[in-house]
């Protein structure tokens, strides 16, 4: 009821002159047909979901627009964890196998999640040469009553760690990765979105936590963002860190890196998926065909963005087109 009362307000501001402001789109929305123009008829997806993909989405929104004016794609702060009030749900980790049963998903980008530190930071000044291994992001960022104390290293440099609050894609992603949950990180939890966990880094002169690639990068200049230090790690899981495995000064490098490497010799990197995802029951035709065009379309941005290629999820996205190919018959 709540999405129906939704597009119809749309429509209606649209029919008397509204504007895109009605969308809550963080970034720049793109343009909308207005009333009264012959007989075209704007059609409402709404779309929510983790909000480091918005930037993506919104360049597929923007490109899709141009070929189909007609479909008005708004990305909305999620108001509600209800699925039902929104027709494409953005996420970054793999939801319970109950509510997948309900869902269709098509897998579109994969996204790097790497430890960084303030660059004031002493810590960073040492951990930026010297790396990091698996044990010490154990002994960093999580509680764990079986740990060896006497293994555990003498960190001489002050830190502080943070995390996000909320259950969120990256932080599922990083714990269940090194055998954690994400009850078991230590730290300050930070409120909010991935963007917020990057601001309490970057206020913190000994703060220290982990963060998408894209987050991490501004996409113009390639370079990480200024005050974030990336901290390289244990690549090839030999425990120690060397010359050829610190190649983080340029996102482009990065992620070269890492699509070229077999995935078997990735270690100490944990890697999510983004998928989008609709109701099997429900899903609109006009969300569907979108999601086909980004499927056929979309691959081009990844890495202006900071994301790696879908990677090997072509069974799964087989699978959508089955979907989508029967309910837009």
């Amino acid at each position: 009821m709540k999405k129906l009362q939704q597009r119809l307000l749309f429509l209606v501001a649209l029919f008397i002159g509204g504007s895109a402001a009605l969308s809550q789109n963080p970034g720049p929305v793109s343009p909308i047909v207005g009333g009264g123009q012959g007989n075209i008829q704007t059609k409402v997806v709404l779309i929510t979901g983790t909000r480091f993909c918005y930037p993506l989405l919104q360049k597929w929104i923007d490109d899709y627009y141009k070929v189909n004016p007609q479909v008005q794609v708004i990305i909305e702060s999620r108001g509600t964890a209800d699925p039902a009030q929104y027709d494409i749900l953005v996420e970054a980790y793999e939801q319970d196998e109950e509510i997948r049963k309900s869902r269709e998903y098509l897998y579109v980008a994969r996204y790097a999640i790497l430890p960084v530190a303030n660059s004031k930071s002493e810590f960073a000044g040492i951990y930026s040469e010297k790396g990091i291994n698996q044990d010490l992001i154990n002994q960093l960022f999580f509680h764990d009553l079986y740990a060896d104390k006497k293994k555990e290293q003498d960190i001489k440099a002050p830190y502080t760690i943070y995390t996000r609050l909320q259950k969120a894609g990256a932080p599922i992603v990083f714990t269940k990765y090194f055998g954690y949950q994400q009850k078991d990180i230590r730290g300050k939890a930070i409120a909010g979105s991935d963007e917020h966990l990057l601001k309490a880094i970057l206020r913190d002169s000994t703060g220290v936590s982990y963060l998408p690639l894209t987050l991490i990068y501004d996409h113009a200049s390639r370079k990480p963002v200024p005050g974030l230090t990336v901290l390289p790690v244990d690549l090839n899981g030999n425990g120690r860190v060397s010359t050829d495995e610190k190649f983080y000064d340029d996102l482009t490098r990065v992620i070269e890196r890492l699509e070229e490497s077999d995935p078997r010799d990735i270690h100490t990197l944990p890697i999510g998926y983004v998928h989008f995802s609709v109701s099997k029951l429900n899903a609109s035709a006009e969300a569907i065909e979108f999601l086909r065009w980004v499927m056929t379309n979309g691959q081009n941005d990844h890495h202006d963005f900071g994301y790696l290629s879908a990677g090997p999820s072509g069974s799964e996205n087989q699978k959508f087109e089955q979907f989508a190919s029967k309910r837009t018959r």
